[in-house]
């Protein structure tokens, strides 16, 4: 049964013009790989999007979509809008005289959800990546280093329709949201929610059909050992960490996040890369992107920021331990962890640039650490984290609020823009998505976004993955090696299960 009924839309479309149709079905014989399998196979531009709340938590939702309505991309002051309606696609291109963002705020302002408080938190919107050079929208940083990966500096695609995974309450919701004329007559409404209906019984017949051998099992070809590849040797690292470490002295800088780039040859299915990932490292923000030829394969820990009805909140982990192999030796490398004056103070300087962040937004005097140095446990390593919230300013936005904290602090550094200066000296090619971020701006307003680290670049079949370790007065550059080592490990080895076992 779809809501709401046609009567029931007529009386919704006074109060906005994007009006979501929905329908529930059981979920207990599907699951979001299957589904997407089925969905999203062949498309060009599909997503899939999984969250899990808390460490070693299963996930709540589970997003995914296909054929996105429009497609945003920009590069350094070129920005590309594609407007895709009934099989037929209109190109525009401009340049970008403010930031990509205001582009966002534009497409999204053409948007007045009717919001249904019985449907899950997304039900459509922008959903893809900013990669870290969006920055330069936003401060003066003249020496961006060599661009080799050429991919957009920001990539989103827009879609009214979407499948969401209830795996609390084992259901199923395809929504469609019918984009109206309020001023339209009830025949032309409804002509919309026809056409919404039809969405939503055509995603359902499609879940519906067995799942094929062929797009079940996506096999790998020949797998040849994998050989991952540093875009700096191991003294290279460890002298960039020692300049750094110069630029300290100096008071340049308190902390700066230093990072390699691994790649690899790819010979399977970035899908089978992401099932990999998902089994290997269950992380709060889990996503595949299949962008056109490009995709996004990610486990990240991290939020970024989070504005939703108007709270917002962060959440900055600094201070890094690997897994023990036992759970005594997990527990003594907690304690380690957290009594490290190095890690702390990392940590403490982190949260106060978060604090700083959401203060530029936020109304004055909301601004709290909820939690506090937390240890959270992922596959191969553990984290220190911490929560920080305030209430949205009235005169700011969802996009203000990732204005105002991109880049993290816990990629980037401390003071922000210095730091952000010396990586581009001392890293010999741009970020390109790592460091930025991923998530949702949704029609309703809401944003969530992560950043963009313990994650697979697929471009051109090859794979990348990029680390980072937070130098400060007294890192030890064969320490800081090692931890962008083991921050790599889950990527590099679900790259390579992909390969084995899939």
């Amino acid at each position: 049964m779809h809501y709401p009924s046609k009567e029931q839309f007529l009386k919704l479309s006074k109060k906005g013009n994007l009006i979501p149709i929905s329908m529930e079905i059981m979920a207990d014989l599907e699951t979001p790989v299957s589904a997407y399998l089925k969905i999203a196979s062949g498309s060009k531009h599909s997503f899939l999007l999984e969250s899990v709340e808390g460490q070693e938590k299963l996930a709540r939702y589970s997003f995914l979509a296909q054929d996105p309505d429009l497609i945003l991309k920009t590069k350094n002051r070129q920005a590309e809008i594609v407007f895709l309606k009934n099989g037929k696609k209109r190109t525009e291109k401009r340049i970008i005289k403010d930031t990509p963002l205001s582009i966002v705020r534009e497409i999204l302002a053409k948007y007045k959800l009717v919001e249904m408080p019985q449907l899950p938190p997304f039900i459509g919107g922008m959903v893809g990546f900013l990669g870290y050079d969006v920055v330069r929208f936003f401060e003066r940083l003249p020496n961006k280093p060599k661009d080799d990966l050429k991919l957009p500096d920001m990539y989103l695609v827009l879609s009214k329709d979407v499948i969401i995974f209830d795996h609390l309450n084992h259901k199923i919701t395809l929504v469609s949201s019918a984009h109206i004329d309020m001023k339209a007559s009830p025949q032309k409404k409804l002509r919309e929610y026809d056409n919404s209906v039809k969405k939503i019984n055509k995603m359902a017949e499609k879940l519906k059909q067995p799942l094929s051998v062929k797009k079940a099992s996506q096999k790998a070809k020949k797998f040849v050992q994998l050989r991952p590849h540093s875009n700096v040797s191991k003294a290279q690292f460890k002298k960039i960490v020692s300049l750094a470490k110069n630029e300290i002295r100096k008071g340049e800088i308190i902390q700066v996040v230093l990072s390699q780039r691994f790649s690899a040859k790819i010979n399977t299915d970035a899908l089978n890369v992401y099932r990999s990932l998902r089994l290997l490292n269950p992380s709060p923000y889990m996503y595949y992107l299949n962008f056109d030829g490009v995709q996004i394969v990610g486990s990240s820990p991290e939020l970024l920021i989070r504005c939703e009805n108007n709270i917002v909140a962060t959440r900055p982990i600094a201070g890094t331990r690997r897994r023990g192999k036992t759970e005594a030796e997990d527990k003594k490398l907690e304690q380690e962890l957290l009594n490290d004056p190095k890690e702390k103070a990392e940590h403490i300087m982190l949260v106060d640039l978060g604090r700083n962040d959401l203060g530029r937004v936020c109304r004055r005097g909301t601004v709290k650490v909820s939690e506090f140095m937390n240890v959270e446990r992922y596959s191969h390593v553990m984290h220190i984290v911490s929560n920080v919230q305030g209430h949205l300013r009235s005169d700011k936005d969802a996009l203000d609020v990732l204005q105002a904290s991109f880049p993290a602090g816990t990629v980037s550094g401390a003071p922000k823009i210095r730091a952000m200066e010396i990586i581009d000296r001392l890293e010999n090619v741009s970020r390109g998505p790592y460091a930025g971020c991923i998530g949702y701006f949704s029609f309703s307003g809401n944003l969530d976004s992560c950043i963009t680290i313990r994650t697979i670049v697929i471009s051109k079949n090859r794979a990348y993955t990029q680390a980072g370790a937070g130098i400060v007065a007294d890192s030890v550059p064969e320490n800081e090696y090692k931890e962008t080592l083991n921050k790599a490990k889950a990527q590099l080895t679900a790259i390579e299960l992909a390969h084995k076992s899939l």
